[in-house]
């Protein structure tokens, strides 16, 4: 049986009794107009005790009903809180669940973060090693130049020693 089902039945269950209780209050007071009546017009005793009797036990039954009704009150306020719990809980689980959520969305945005900055730092080695390699093709240049114009040196000493004359000599620079 829900929470609610038995919010129903035990609203239902409640009224019934106070319904009776409320009939037994009446029978209850009815039977001691009825007694008093007839110990004032001299009824017999036995008539009196069987009166008594009835009131007796009608007035147990009567506190038995109202001792029920209070209990189904209580059951029903307790029927209350619970459904305002299971509410409170199922909130709470929703909310643990978005914190969850959060978490992982968290996690993988620090992830993303190391991930960027990771290409950031692989795009600038990247970046270093192009510079690098134009640096050392430039430098290769450079040495070929050099080279070249050792031999131009040597070919223009070995000229002028040759023929002893003299030929402007075009200067090679490698920056």
């Amino acid at each position: 049986m829900t929470a609610g089902t038995l919010n129903v039945h035990t609203c239902t269950q409640a009224k019934t009794l106070q319904h009776t209780a409320t009939h037994c209050n009446t029978l209850q007071h009815t039977d001691t107009t009825e007694v008093t009546a007839g110990i004032l017009n001299m009824h017999t005793s036995t008539h009196i005790f069987s009166k008594v009797s009835s009131i007796n036990i009608c007035s147990i039954h009567c506190n038995t009903l109202q001792h029920t009704a209070a209990r189904c009150n209580t059951l029903q306020h307790a029927a209350t809180c619970c459904n305002t719990l299971l509410h409170a809980a199922t909130r709470c689980s929703t909310l643990q669940h978005t914190a969850s959520h959060c978490h992982t969305m968290q996690h993988t945005a620090a992830h993303c973060n190391t991930l960027q900055h990771t290409a950031t730092h692989c795009n600038t080695l990247q970046h270093t090693a192009t510079h690098y390699d134009t640096l050392q093709h430039t430098a290769t240049h450079c040495n070929t130049l050099r080279h070249t114009a050792t031999h131009c040196d040597t070919l223009l000493y070995r000229h002028f020693t040759l023929y002893k004359m003299p030929i402007e000599q075009p200067t090679a620079q490698c920056l």
